[in-house]
């Protein structure tokens, strides 16, 4: 065979392998991108169609909102209006809300009118509701008729004289909310839906860019391969591996973005819903605090006239065996007893007259510190931790006391008896982030009264309705559950914050979080001992004021017995008179809240006449015009009712004798 060989060697076989190994590349490339595209396009439209299926579950959560919105205006109004109807107009600030609340309506009927514009039912019955709302609110625009004709109310929330037919406003609310929320259950589902699809499309691309990869190595052997024939054809399939690998990082950034937009849409909505579960609760403790002061109100005339009556009974007891001395002293007890509870109403509604001072918490702690110690036993130990270079308060000092027993008292309780009580002071700031989260906070600078207890803590559940009256988890007779609830009422109108923090089996923290106080220190006052009985001096006259006879007769005879004279009237217009007629007077003592003419318009007539004239103030409902923002004003000397002869007494002497302004007895 001449040596020759088998297989003839093709010169061309490397170019051609070259060039089949290239036309393979550029063909699987080409696929593989156009597929690429379709998923990045494909993952796109999901998303898109995810953000329109949350905008749609958004604007079902303001529609909502807004009818439940409408629904408490109307119910506002509905209160205020009744609150000023039942005092017989008489209180034009009980007006304010009514009237805020009036002013809402139609802008709230608009805005719901314009969020359902794309549902021709939920626009008719937007139309029912506003037929069912219009009518009533313009009855209830005839003030004058309703204080001549009180309305009784109805089972079915309407009244006698025209008022709000509660139950029908509330049923046609509820079939907006019902309809919202049958859509809201569909764009849930089509959420949850659209976030499928863009699971999907991100599992899509990332198999494809496996694939890819895989694609890329199998080229890249053959470019590798064709290199050693042809060293152009191994560098072009470098460039395509390069081009390949930015395509696959930029369709990853792509997905991550897609995810990030997700995750800050769910934490938004979540954000909504909590904000929305804080104006609830706040609405909530708000009209119980309006209905709690209203009844605090009349019971505090009633006392008055029990706890008087009782007291000059006793001054003028004579009874040698002392059994009746003891049923007067129980039913003393009783009224007494009856007024602090009134009197934690109104702290709970924030409508207790203060007198705020500037206080240093420190001395604060300190003085207290004795108090707690023969008041919580012998097994309970007292730690106080008190801060250097702590800021100044402004606050009623018996009340942050109360504030401060009460959690004492609470936290001795929750310890059985024995444990550690822990009493701290510091400043602290309160930033914009913390009242973001926190509604009823200001953002600023305050005092911290931290009282800590080592007993078995309070579950989520428990911390979320400590504060509400009534509330308490102590057995039958063993408290009111108005503790907690004084407390964040005196806080809340001094204008300050309260927060527990506590686990089961952990303990419990209560911070009182009190505004600081930048201005000049408190002026000393000198105060009469509260044992004493001070009695008139040289004949002095006083005038007393007061609507109601019962309480003004008993007054009358509480000041006789103490050796003063005496003229008194039922109104500011008689008293007028009474003061034109008289050469002498030492004292005004007029209550506030009474009709044509309030206590302070009678004293500012009265100095008119009577230039200097003393004038002390008496009330049992602070929405008055002495007290502003729950704040007694700063030339007022106040005696809150119910008092007992002895409280009379002092302030009395106080005002006489050139003090007693501003402060409570």
């Amino acid at each position: 065979m001449d040596g020759a060989p088998l297989i003839e060697v093709n010169a061309e076989a490397p170019a051609t392998y070259s060039r089949i190994s290239w036309v393979l590349a550029l063909v699987a490339a080409a696929g593989f991108a156009l597929l690429l595209g379709g998923l990045v396009q494909s993952s796109l439209r999901a998303n898109a169609a995810r953000d329109n299926a949350a905008a749609w579950q958004l604007h079902t959560y303001q529609v909502m909102l807004t009818a439940e919105r409408l629904q408490s205006a109307v119910f506002d109004a509905q209160r205020s209006r009744r609150g000023y109807v039942i005092n017989d107009g008489r209180d034009l600030a009980l007006l304010i809300p009514y009237r805020a609340a009036v002013a809402k309506v139609p802008g709230l009927i608009r805005e719901l009118r314009r969020l359902t514009a794309d549902s021709p039912d939920q626009q008719q019955r937007i139309t029912t509701l506003d037929a069912l709302i219009a009518p009533q609110l313009r009855r209830m625009a005839d003030l004058s008729t309703a204080t001549r004709q009180k309305a009784t109310v109805g089972n079915d929330g309407s009244t006698s004289a025209g008022e709000v037919n509660i139950n029908q406003i509330r049923a046609a609310v509820a079939r907006i909310v019902d309809t919202e929320q049958g859509l809201l259950r569909a764009r849930n589902d089509r959420v949850r839906e659209a976030d499928a699809e863009v699971k999907a499309a991100s599992r899509s691309l990332s198999f494809s860019g496996l694939a890819l990869l895989v694609i890329a190595l199998v080229t890249g052997s053959f470019a590798v391969n064709a290199l050693l024939r042809a060293r152009r054809a191994a560098q072009d399939a470098a460039e395509a591996v390069q081009a390949r690998i930015a395509l696959e990082v930029a369709v990853n950034a792509r997905t991550a973005e897609i995810a990030a937009s997700n995750t800050a849409l769910r934490q938004e909505i979540a954000a909504k819903q909590a904000a929305e579960a804080q104006i609830r609760q706040m609405q909530k403790l708000e009209s119980i605090g309006q209905l709690t002061g209203g009844i605090a109100h009349d019971f505090n005339n009633m006392l008055s006239i029990i706890i008087g009556s009782l007291d000059l009974a006793v001054r003028r007891l004579n009874e040698p065996d002392g059994r009746v001395r003891k049923y007067i002293d129980n039913a003393t007890d009783g009224a007494k007893r009856a007024a602090a509870l009134t009197a934690r109403l109104l702290a709970f509604s924030r409508q207790q007259a203060l007198a705020p001072e500037p206080i240093d918490a420190n001395v604060f702690v300190g003085n207290i510190s004795e108090l707690l110690r023969r008041t919580l036993g012998e097994g309970i130990k007292i730690e106080t931790v008190l801060a250097g270079g702590l800021w100044r308060t402004y606050a009623d000092a018996g009340e942050l006391e109360n504030a401060v027993v009460n959690l004492a008292v609470n936290a001795r309780d929750a310890m059985e008896g024995s444990g550690r009580l822990t009493i701290e002071t510091a400043n602290t700031h309160l930033d914009d982030a913390y009242a973001r989260d926190h509604a009823d906070v200001t953002p600023g600078q305050y005092v911290v009264v931290c009282v800590t207890d080592t007993g078995g803590g309070m579950p989520a559940e428990v911390i979320e309705k400590a504060f509400d009256p009534f509330f308490t988890t102590k057995s039958v007779g063993k408290g009111t559950g108005l503790g907690l609830s004084q407390v964040y009422g005196f806080v809340k109108q001094s204008g300050g914050h309260v927060k527990i923090y506590s686990e089961a089996g952990k303990g419990t923290t209560v911070k009182l979080y009190m505004p600081r106080w930048t201005g000049a220190d408190a002026t000393p006052r000198e105060l009469l001992p509260t044992a004493a009985m001070p009695v008139a001096v040289d004949g002095e006259i006083i005038v007393v004021v007061e609507d109601e006879e019962r309480v003004r007769l008993v007054t009358v005879d509480a000041l006789r017995d103490l050796g003063y004279q005496v003229v008194h009237a039922g109104d500011g217009r008689e008293a007028l008179t009474l003061l034109a007629t008289m050469d002498r007077v030492d004292l005004l003592f007029t209550d506030i809240v009474m009709p044509n003419m309030n206590g302070r318009e009678l004293a500012d007539a009265a100095r008119f006449h009577r230039e200097g004239i003393k004038v002390l103030y008496t009330t049992g409902y602070t929405r008055n015009a002495v007290v502003h923002n729950g704040m007694l004003d700063a030339d007022v000397a106040f005696l809150p009712k119910p008092f007992t002869v002895q409280a009379l007494a002092l302030k009395v002497r106080q005002v006489l004798d050139g003090g007693g302004v501003n402060r409570r007895v």
